[in-house]
């Protein structure tokens, strides 16, 4: 068993949920602006200039020379996509990252869009990621692992015939972007870090509809899949509680989608 200590205190959480709720808001503002013939620098700014307005900080910008608020991956394009003139095309699914700052604190999280009409299977690899987020976001607990939160992801996603990207991970979070400990989207029960109230971390799963295995692109950020199958990913950052979990990042506009899938769960455990 594995202990990590990343407990934050109240002041921390204050400041983290105030960075939560700016990127909350992003992602909740740029949904509208998602339409065919926009390009993704377009985007960008937009994403950028909310942060600002509401007295955050971009923390992508200038993170190990990077010159963006978001990453911006369209289609086969699994994390890291570079932000640019390249325009959306009907039926484009993309995921939308936002990392934002607040008086020293950070919160992280992303969620996928279509520009205009998007396919059928596109739709159904979206939704299939965003459940396995919640599944594993509803392992957590006091007590509980992170092999615990990296089991339910594994075990939906293969369910429905998907692939878990292997490379990337989630991660602690805090006064820094990326912290301990590494929270990975497969495992098994029982094993890994275990959860202790005041942890905060980001789980983002990515699914392939084809292979796990990826590339980077020679811009040494954009990581696409090998056999150029599409991709989705969604994001939240989360806190352990003493009697389970707060989602910081979670956003008014997912309520109905959680609360069915919640009570779905809870519906048919044994």
């Amino acid at each position: 068993m594995l202990m990590v200590t990343n407990s934050k205190t109240p002041a921390m959480l204050e400041g983290m949920r105030a960075a939560s709720a700016i990127v909350s808001g992003v992602l909740e503002m740029i949904g509208a602006h998602v339409q065919p013939g926009v390009s993704t620098a377009h985007l960008d700014k937009l994403c950028h200039d909310y942060i600002v307005d509401h007295g955050g900080v971009p923390s992508c910008v200038g993170y190990h020379g990077y010159q963006h608020a978001t990453c911006i991956s369209v289609n086969h394009v699994v994390c890291h996509g570079v932000p640019g003139d390249k325009r959306l095309k009907d039926g484009d699914s993309l995921n939308i990252d936002v990392v934002a700052a607040y008086e020293g604190m950070h919160g992280d999280s992303s969620a996928m869009y279509f520009a205009g009409t998007p396919s059928i299977a596109a739709r159904r690899l979206a939704s299939v990621t965003q459940e396995s987020l919640y599944l594993g976001i509803l392992e957590i607990k006091p007590g509980a692992t992170l092999g615990d939160v990296g089991a339910a992801i594994q075990a939906h996603a293969q369910k429905h015939g998907y692939s878990v990207v292997l490379d990337f991970c989630g991660h602690g979070i805090g006064a820094a972007m990326h912290e301990e400990p590494e929270v990975r989207h497969v495992g098994r029960r029982g094993l890994g870090v275990r959860l202790m109230p005041g942890m905060t971390f980001t789980i983002e799963p990515m699914l392939n509809a084809g292979g796990s295995d990826v590339r980077v692109l020679a811009d040494k950020w954009t990581v696409v899949t090998k056999d150029r199958s599409l991709s989705a990913q969604w994001e939240h950052t989360v806190l352990v509680t003493n009697t389970g979990f707060e989602i910081l990042t979670f956003r008014p506009n997912e309520t109905e989608t959680w609360s069915r899938f919640a009570a779905a769960r809870v519906t048919a455990a044994p």
